[in-house]
């Protein structure tokens, strides 16, 4: 910056010299304020005029020209400013500022002298302040500047090493934050993880508590087997080696007897026809021999007669000589043949005797046979009674076992009976209390009557009162203005002469005294006296008669018009009647459904809902058409013929309140009261099931609820009852019944409004109803109506609030077709179906539509669809057969409807094959009742009995073609259908001896293991 020169007047001069003072001051004090120190060096000179008076400090000086100059410089530091004027002779020379730091420890005092020139040409004025002192001040305050850029770089340092610790620090802590979300996160995920293992223990220990039960009982059934089987199979082998070893030893003795008759039937015929060709040769040969001795004869004769002729004999006895040569070489080869049928005979002696030590050999190994029969035999005897003996052992220990669980269960069983009758004494011991208030109370009514009784003397003396007061004012007012006649309305004397009056009937008839005489003659007195009611209000205004203000009738109490007040003794004693009553029946039928279980074989114990007992039959007990009739009357007689036909449980029709009179669009769910009967009946015909040792099932509808109003904008989806819901209970995806609730966990059944099952208070309440029905109105387990509609773990909580002893589930699919055919691969149907059963847990089945849909095409020839490319059958009984409940036809498919109904000619064949595989089967009303099949589906029940055929039972099938279908189930059943020529002794892999038990001609055969 330039230096600036100014001249200005006196005046001027000292206003600018004030405003010049003012102004420092002022930038000291501001820099003060900033804490910066500030140091003033002459860099521009100011001119001022003189013959002016300035004053700093202590001392007065008079100038007549000032030259001033300065130059701001900040550095962090308190300081102290002093400010020193030197005048010279003529005014005043120099300004000096004296700053005083206190950077540090250090008091050093830094000066700055401003040298400006004589205020005037001549003046002769000395400076204060040395070069050497300004070079000191100059270099202290370079020193200043460096350790002033030194202390700013150090805090810049520690400024960006404070950013950088807040930094990390900031880091650290969302770090921390996310770690400690995380282990809470964790933490949660573990507990969870806990419960959920926690839960599947527990599940897993009642299970394994189930399974070792039903171990223990199948121990001690394989015991009893075990000792059986023995003994069988002791008998059984000693049976087939005694009877194999004499067939052997026979056969050897036949054999060898056979051999040694064939070698002397062919000796004999060997010889005889060798000794007969012997003879004829023989025969020949001396006929030869004879015809040429004729010859040689006849030779002779000719000889002689030639040798009387004179003829030449030499060529006849040449000739003769020839013909004895050949003799003599038939001879010889007669003798060479002779020779050889000699040897021959002699070969056949050596075979002869061949064969015969062959026989002498089978004599000795039947004899070492029989020997190994005889010592096989002792072993086995050995071993079968060491069998024996730890059979009996085992059993003896089982039964040990059995006595001491007995008698643990008896006196469990002794403790709960003797828990109940303390509970029937508790409640007759109630009940004779509850009988002594109530005479309490009715002595206290007793009393209250008297106290009425008094009352009535009272009114009785009132009366008279009013009567005397009527007749004495009634004589003065005759005699003034004329016969007068009072009408009393409202009050008592009207409801004492009032012969309509139901008060009076009530004095006259009541129940608890006859009127007294004096009573009836004192109104029999009065009511003459008096006119008849008026019954006109306008007759009655237009007589001149006066009332009397007596009480109203409203006013006056009256034993026929008390009601019961509210915390009532008597009242709440039949309340309590009514309750203990209630408890009574439901502790019988706990007690007879115990005492049933109790005499259960051991293989009839429930289990769990999804399966039963694992031996299940189950009735379907009506059609579409059965609510046209008294449907509970009809099938209470029908639980004895059931029973004694095998039938283990039976599937009741929808018991609600309904839209439809099938019952399958329920509204009131508490109203029991439906087309098929009435809720007494219902339950005289579940006590009639029961009384037979069948299971009741009820058929509730869950999915969907007929509401009772409408509502503002005329929507069915208000429902009216003991749950009456809103529209939150309807889920709000339904698209005609506007409902309020979450979306639909399953399909939409468009007839009705579809329940909400995410609410709480709809799970609360059916959860509720169904323990009702289990407990109050007698049901056992539970079918389940469209179950498509809701998720099933709803139904998992269902069955686990209500504890059913068996539960189906309807979910129903279609299957795959190709091209109008049904399609051989039908997995990803039955698979939906275990989707849904593994939804609910495994508890509930559900029915088997795949192997219902596959049989309408198998049983057409084409039997090779009841396989799947495993080995195992095609519907959900091949993978899931505890689970699969098999049917052929309901009251949707069959019956009146028709919507898929099985082929009438194949329904037999249809049942042999459900009756005798795994899984539990079902048979309509229809079928057993009106088709005539009762004695065949009896026949093939009797069969799964003897044969031991449950849920769980193994398949395993050894022919499924265009001819026909064999399988094994289990360990004793063989079945074929269709026309297919086998039988089991045709089956190499099909061990053990078979018997038939039912031949069905070509369209089922059983047989059975011996």
């Amino acid at each position: 910056m330039k230096p600036c020169h100014y001249v200005a007047t006196d005046d001027e001069a000292l206003s600018l010299q004030h405003e010049l003072l003012h102004r420092l001051i002022r930038r000291f004090r501001k820099k003060r304020e900033m804490k910066m120190d500030v140091i003033f060096l002459p860099d521009s000179p100011l001119w001022f005029p003189t013959h002016h008076s300035i004053i700093a400090g202590r001392k007065q000086f008079q100038s007549s020209s000032v030259s001033l100059r300065w130059n701001p410089i900040a550095f962090r530091s308190t300081y102290k400013i002093k400010r020193k004027f030197l005048a010279g002779e003529d005014g005043l020379h120099i300004c000096r500022t004296l700053v005083r730091t206190s950077t540090g420890d250090s008091n050093d005092i830094f000066s700055e002298a401003v040298e400006g020139g004589s205020f005037s040409p001549g003046n002769s004025g000395t400076l204060d302040a040395t070069h050497d002192e300004l070079a000191e001040i100059r270099a202290a305050l370079t020193e200043t500047r460096i350790r002033q850029q030194a202390v700013e770089r150090e805090r810049d340092q520690l400024i960006e090493e404070l950013a950088r610790s807040e930094a990390k620090q900031l880091e650290f802590a969302a770090t921390l934050n996310h770690d400690k979300e995380l282990a809470i996160a964790e933490l949660e995920a573990a507990n969870s993880m806990f419960n959920r293992k926690l839960e599947e223990t527990l599940e897993e220990k009642f299970t394994l508590e189930s399974k070792l039960v039903l171990a223990k009982q199948d121990a001690v059934e394989l015991a009893v087997q075990v000792e059986k089987l023995a003994e069988i199979a002791f008998q059984q082998a000693t049976s087939h080696i005694l009877e194999d070893a004499r067939m052997r030893i026979s056969a050897a003795e036949t054999s060898a007897a056979e051999a040694a008759y064939h070698i002397e039937e062919q000796i004999r015929h060997t010889t005889e026809g060798t000794i007969l060709s012997i003879v004829e040769q023989s025969k020949d040969t001396i006929g030869k021999a004879l015809a040429v001795a004729e010859q040689a004869g006849d030779h002779a004769k000719n000889a002689v007669f030639a040798l009387s002729d004179g003829v030449n004999l030499v060529e006849d006895i040449s000739a003769v000589q020839t013909e004895n040569i050949r003799l003599q070489n038939s001879v010889s080869d007669l003798e060479s043949q002779l020779l050889l049928m000699k040897s021959g005979v002699d070969k056949l002696r050596s075979e002869l005797e061949h064969f015969q030590s062959q026989a002498k050999a089978s004599e000795l190994r039947a004899g070492t046979a029989e020997k190994t029969l005889l010592d096989f035999q002792q072993s086995m005897r050995r071993k079968s009674s060491q069998l024996e003996e730890e059979t009996k052992s085992f059993l003896e220990k089982m039964k040990k076992d059995a006595s001491k669980r007995e008698k643990a269960a008896a006196k469990a069983f002794k403790a709960e009976l003797e828990g109940v009758m303390a509970a029937v004494e508790a409640a007759k011991e109630t009940a004779r209390l509850k009988d002594e208030a109530y005479m309490r109370r009715c002595a206290a009514l007793q009393r209250s009557l008297n106290t009425s009784e008094a009352a009535s003397k009272v009114w009785k003396q009132r009366a008279e009162m009013v009567e005397s007061l009527l007749q004495s004012e009634r004589s003065l007012e005759g005699e003034a203005e004329g016969e007068l006649t009072y009408v009393v309305n409202g009050g008592r004397i009207d409801l004492l002469t009032d012969d309509d009056s139901l008060k009076w009937k009530l004095l006259a008839d009541g129940p608890r005294r006859q009127i007294p005489e004096w009573m009836a003659r004192r109104i029999r007195t009065i009511c003459p006296k008096f006119p008849p009611k008026k019954l006109d209000v306008s007759k009655a205004l237009e007589v001149k008669y006066k009332s009397l203000d007596l009480p109203k009738l409203e006013e006056v109490w009256s034993l026929a018009q008390e009601k019961p007040r509210e915390g009532d003794t008597l009242i709440e004693h039949v309340f309590e009647k009514e309750i203990i009553e209630k408890k009574r029946k439901s502790l019988e039928r706990a007690m007879q459904r115990k005492t049933i279980q109790w005499q259960k074989t051991p293989e009839q114990t429930k289990l769990e809902p999804g399966t039963g007992t694992g031996r299940e039959i189950v009735f379907q007990g009506f059609n579409w058409e059965s609510w046209r009739r008294r449907w509970y009357l009809e099938m209470a007689p029908k639980a004895a013929d059931l029973s004694q036909s095998g039938i283990t449980a039976v599937w009741l029709p929808p018991p609600t309140e309904s839209v439809a009179p099938q019952g399958y669009m329920p509204s009131d769910l508490y109203n029991l009261n439906s087309a098929y009967g009435s809720q007494e009946e219902l339950k005289h015909c579940i006590e009639e099931m029961h009384a037979h040792d069948l299971l009741a099932l009820g058929d509730v509808v869950l999915n969907h609820r007929c509401a009772h109003k409408q509502s503002p904008n005329g929507v069915w989806n208000i429902f009216g009852g003991k749950l009456a819901w809103g529209p939150e209970a309807i889920v709000c995806d339904d698209p005609n019944f506007q409902g309020r609730g979450n979306p639909s966990s399953g399909d939409i059944f468009h007839a009705a409004p579809n329940i909400d099952h995410s609410q709480e208070f709809v799970r609360s309440d059916i959860k509720e109803w169904l323990n009702w029905l289990r407990n109050d109105i007698g049901f056992d387990g539970w079918r389940l109506d469209f179950v498509r509609g809701f998720s099933g773990g709803y139904v998992k909580e269902y069955i686990q609030a209500s504890n059913p002893a068996f539960a189906i589930g309807e979910y129903w699919d279609s299957l795959a077709y190709e091209g109008g055919n049904l399609s051989y691969n039908q997995d990803s149907h039955r698979q939906r179906i275990v989707n849904w059963i593994n939804a609910t847990g495994g508890t509930s089945s559900a029915f088997d539509v795949t192997s219902k849909g596959i049989l309408h095409s198998a049983l057409h020839n084409q039997y090779w669809r009841l396989i799947d490319p495993q080995g195992k059958p095609t519907g959900v009984m091949g993978w899931w057969p505890s689970r699969a409940v098999t049917f052929l036809e309901n009251h949707d498919t069959g019956s009146t409807q028709g919507h898929w109904p099985f082929p009438r000619d194949k329904l037999g064949q249809g049942y042999a094959y459900i009756l005798t595989h795994p899984g539990t089967p079902v048979i309509f009303y229809d079928h057993f009742y009106d088709f005539g099949l009762r004695d065949t589906i009896t026949e093939l029940i009797e069969v799964r009995r003897r044969a031991g055929i449950h849920c769980r039972s193994s398949v395993k099938i050894y022919h499924a073609n265009n001819e026909g279908y064999v399988a094994q189930i289990g360990d004793c059943l063989v079945m074929k259908l269709g026309h297919f020529d086998w039988n089991p002794s045709k089956e190499n892999q099909l061990e053990g001896t078979w018997q038939k038990f039912t031949d069905n001609g070509a369209e089922y055969q059983l047989w059975l293991r011996n």
